[in-house]
């Protein structure tokens, strides 16, 4: 078999057990009640062009869902492997460590595209966020989005000095991106300064790319730069 075919097969493999690991789904089903949670919390406050605060932060959040499963949890998958010995044992395999690259990378976007569907249903049946009214944006966005981050949160997982550090090290930058960035709030509501910093990560973009899938131009008032920067189809 070639190396993609096995890279393949092995990632559905690995999501295959984390849906049937009663902590994962555990911890899963947590983070969606949270998200529900707030999206309640925070009611229908006008956010700009007609649209609700709580539409807007579903739409930031299916964004930072990409954004945090390459820079978070693929790391942590990495340097957990690494520390147990996984990946020592499968340099010593023909093809081991781009069969394992390609398997972690395609259990990401099945875990992608899962919580994505998920957010999307929630969204809309409490947070009042309607159907996609772009398809093509919103396909493309989440496709590009995840190739963004799958090779940065490799790099940050080869890095990393201990899957017990790791946490630490990664875990509070994220969470910092996802306030500055426009995932709960619009982004002109920031530092200007602020904004600068936000537009220089992948998770603004996101978010950006996604708001643009999801609302009309009126919300491009919530922007950094005032309009829409992606064409849409």
């Amino acid at each position: 078999m070639s190396t993609l075919a096995l890279g393949v097969r092995r990632g559905l493999i690995e999501q295959a057990s984390i849906m049937r690991d009663g902590r994962e789904l555990s911890g899963q089903l947590a983070g969606l009640v949270m998200f529900v949670l707030l999206m309640l919390w925070i009611g229908d406050n006008p956010a700009g062009g007609g649209v609700g605060m709580s539409a807007f932060m579903a739409v930031g959040f299916m964004a930072f869902t990409v954004f945090s499963a390459g820079t978070m949890s693929l790391p942590l998958l990495i340097a957990t492997d690494r520390e147990e010995g996984a990946l020592l044992r499968l340099r010593a395999l023909p093809r081991g460590l781009r069969v394992y690259v390609t398997g972690r990378a395609v259990s990401l976007m099945l875990h992608i595209a899962g919580h994505s569907a998920i957010m999307l249903a929630l969204g809309a049946a409490v947070g009042g966020l309607g159907a996609p009214a772009h398809w093509p944006t919103l396909l493309w966005s989440l496709a590009l989005g995840t190739l963004a981050v799958v090779p940065l949160g490799t790099a940050i997982g080869a890095m990393l000095p201990s899957a017990k550090t790791a946490a630490a090290v990664i875990g509070v930058p994220t969470m910092l991106l996802m306030i500055c960035s426009g995932v709960m709030l619009p982004v002109r509501m920031m530092p200007e300064a602020v904004q600068w910093v936000a537009q220089a990560f992948p998770l603004y973009w996101q978010g950006h790319a996604l708001r643009a899938a999801f609302f009309d131009s009126p919300l491009a008032s919530c922007t950094a730069s005032g309009s829409w920067a992606p064409r849409r189809s």
